[in-house]
């Protein structure tokens, strides 16, 4: 199976290629300041970095993932080159940017009408009962029910357009596929591997899961300490100080950068073990 037999070369590869672990890590580096500043006492000042650094990852990402992941798919044959991340990076950025514009603005168009279901949810809740306390009349019980159908239904649809698409970069960088034609070439293979995908998506998930759980514990620590009256004293709290803060950093960096190294090379490995059992289209298997 694809999605288990794909590990190994994809831990080989960056072993032999620590270079990519210095990329991957390069790109985590841009992230820092956001990590640093979004435990600032300023809320304006962390608002402020965030909105800087979203900004200028829309423009990076594109590049960095045709590049890593041109890295990658060398590196499962031998040796990546450092020149690989700027030339195909430069090369295939258009249509990266593109399709990253376009993934990113359905994200965004899907947690606008979260935003607005919640604003639309608690504002009905306090005008029904002042109190602020949840209270549906036996009367709207059938209207929040179809508003929770089809909030789910939403995230449905979400999550499968994000599945079936998951692969364009890789047949844009692999393939050297046209944009239409990456993301068709995508949902073909996921459509022809329902199993396997879905057991490459639940891993990265898992680990995606357990590497946020791990930034957040980062983002709490650097965080400044609440003050004292108001923490129960159950609670443990502790200072690490400007040093602490450094190592803290140097830390989320160094596993962003390994972790990214894996992704790039199992995602690449992954992707050609699907293409390997797919046959080309008019064909069968």
């Amino acid at each position: 199976m694809p999605a288990l037999r794909s590990i190994r070369p994809a831990v080989s590869a960056v072993a032999r290629n620590p270079v990519l672990v210095g990329v991957s890590a390069l790109f985590a580096l841009a992230q820092l300041p956001d990590l640093l500043v979004g435990s600032a006492a300023d809320p304006g000042l962390s608002a402020a970095v965030s909105a800087v650094t979203f900004g200028i990852l829309i423009l990076v990402v594109p590049f960095f993932q045709g590049g890593l992941l041109a890295m990658a798919d060398e590196a499962l044959d031998g040796e990546a080159r450092l020149a690989t991340l700027v030339a195909a990076g430069r090369d295939h950025y258009p249509p990266l940017l593109v399709a990253y514009l376009a993934v990113l603005g359905v994200s965004l168009a899907f947690g606008f009408l979260v935003f607005v279901g919640l604003l639309i949810g608690i504002a009905g809740n306090l005008l029904s009962d002042p109190s602020g306390f949840v209270a549906v009349p036996a009367e709207d019980v059938t209207v929040v029910a179809v508003l929770a159908i089809i909030a789910v239904g939403l995230f449905g649809a979400y999550l499968l357009v994000t599945f079936l698409i998951q692969f364009y970069a890789h047949a844009v960088v692999v393939d050297d596929a046209e944009l239409v034609a990456a993301f068709r070439r995508g949902v073909r293979l996921v459509r022809s591997n329902l199993g396997v995908a879905l057991l490459y998506t639940g891993l990265l998930t898992v680990g995606g899961a357990a590497f946020g759980l791990l930034v957040g514990a980062a983002s709490l620590s650097l965080a400044p300490p609440p003050a004292t009256e108001s923490v129960p004293a159950w609670v443990p709290s502790a200072e690490i100080g400007a040093l602490g803060t450094v190592g803290v950093g140097i830390g989320v960096i160094a596993v962003t950068g390994v972790l990214g190294a894996v992704w790039a090379a199992y995602s690449v490995a992954f992707y050609r073990g699907l293409s390997d059992r797919t046959p080309p289209r008019g064909r069968q298997a």
